[in-house]
């Protein structure tokens, strides 16, 4: 039987083409076959750096058979893989990512020879003509989660012996390009706010989305069991979920820092027990005509739609209150670290580049008067919230900021 070749073994040799060729042992197949990866270059010198190169890149590595399958049948062999793990709205997500996105440029490429340059070149043409309805370019944004999506799916990659390394790691994600946010002003919040107050139904719900920033999904999987009534706090653990067909499921929050405890303006607090005295079922916001059952998602959606336009307001997404209370939040002073801790964010770094951006848009716009009105009633429930005697916001000690550079 032939002696085992090790990896990083190799050869070179002349073409007769002129041009030089090496290969070198990049792994074995299951009957002990070498698995051999091929380098080219028009010089013996300049062939010989390159083997160097990949003899570095592949030091201590054993790749498999299957590192010879293509970029596009790893990606979907992958998903197959997570898709038990994961929620079905990012399962859907990322199938759209891999179909659209990476697929019709590179799909066709072996894993083991994609790179970094690769995929720098990939996001470039996403920025510039990513839509490939219109022939626009992509969001920023965007990018940057088909960069997430891509670093997940590769690391696999390299976890499965397919690749010696994560070629993501060799390129920054994009950075932010930030478009002003669409957030309530003080006047549109006296609006709002007198409109829902007409609503009994939906009133309790809406009044405690503006005074938590919950996400859509948290504050519909809110449990009474979650309620603290004695410290007049709330534990966000859940996030309900709308599957095609409108099935409700549960699943933990977003990230591990959207586990959080956030603390409840009185007035919330008190609804919430006033709430809780006629409460049929285990749900805080339950749906209206079926109390076993949680509020959907999308019902919430259609509701503030409907009371936006009684009240003559601009449309907005459910994440647009979001905004609002965080965006309110920072013009009221509230530090960027503390702030992050209520919204459930993983950074703080992050919330900074979400806000910082619309905080001073708002300014810029030569609506002070609006922007010190709005931050007074933002004020009046964060000053429930932290105590009078506690303001953290103006705690200097305690107030992040930006980032030098």
């Amino acid at each position: 039987m032939a002696k085992r070749r090790p990896s990083g073994d190799g050869m070179v040799r002349k073409r007769k083409d002129g041009r030089w060729e090496g290969r070198i042992v990049v792994g074995h197949k299951e009957n002990g076959d070498p698995i051999f990866r091929y380098i080219y270059a028009d010089t013996q010198k300049e062939l010989t750096a390159k083997l160097r190169q990949s003899i570095e890149a592949y030091q201590g590595v054993e790749l498999t058979e299957e590192s010879r399958m293509t970029l596009g049948q790893w990606l979907e062999q992958w998903l197959k893989n997570i898709a038990p793990t994961i929620r079905p709205s990012t399962l859907s997500r990322y199938e759209g990512t891999v179909r659209n996105h990476i697929v019709p440029y590179m799909g066709d490429k072996p894993i083991s020879q994609i790179t970094g340059k690769d995929i720098q070149k990939l996001y470039d043409t996403l920025v510039r003509q990513g839509n490939r309805n219109t022939g626009e370019g992509l969001a920023s944004g965007t990018v940057r989660g088909i960069h997430a999506m891509f670093h997940e799916a590769m690391d696999a990659a390299q976890q499965a012996s397919l690749i010696p390394r994560n070629p993501t790691e060799d390129i920054d994600a994009p950075k932010f390009n930030y478009k002003s946010k669409k957030v309530l002003t003080d006047e549109q919040l006296e609006k709002f706010m007198e409109t829902i107050q007409r609503d009994s139904v939906w009133c309790d719900f809406f009044y405690a989305e503006l005074t938590t920033g919950l996400r859509r999904g948290e504050i519909c999987g809110l449990k009474w069991e979650d309620f603290d009534e004695a410290h007049s706090t709330l534990k966000v653990r859940r996030t309900i979920h709308e599957e095609k067909g409108g099935k409700l499921t549960a699943w933990d929050t977003k990230t591990a820092a959207g586990t959080r405890t956030i603390h409840l303006s009185p007035s919330t607090a008190d609804l919430l027990r006033e709430r809780k005295k006629t409460a049929l079922t285990e749900w805080i916001f339950p749906h209206p005509w079926k109390p076993e059952q949680p509020t959907r998602p999308s019902a919430a959606y259609e509701r503030m739609k409907i009371l936006l336009k009684e009240a003559g307001l601009p449309d907005l997404r459910f994440h647009d209150l979001r905004h609002t209370f965080a965006t309110h939040a920072l013009t009221s002073g509230v530090d960027v670290k503390t702030l992050s801790g209520i919204l459930g964010h993983t950074r703080a770094a992050f919330t900074l580049d979400t806000y910082t951006h619309t905080t001073g848009d708002m300014q810029k716009r030569g609506v002070p008067e609006k922007v010190k009105r709005a931050a007074e009633i933002v004020e009046e429930f964060l000053i429930d919230i932290f105590g009078e005697e506690l303001k953290p916001w103006e705690e200097s000690g305690k107030t992040a900021k930006a980032p030098s550079g």
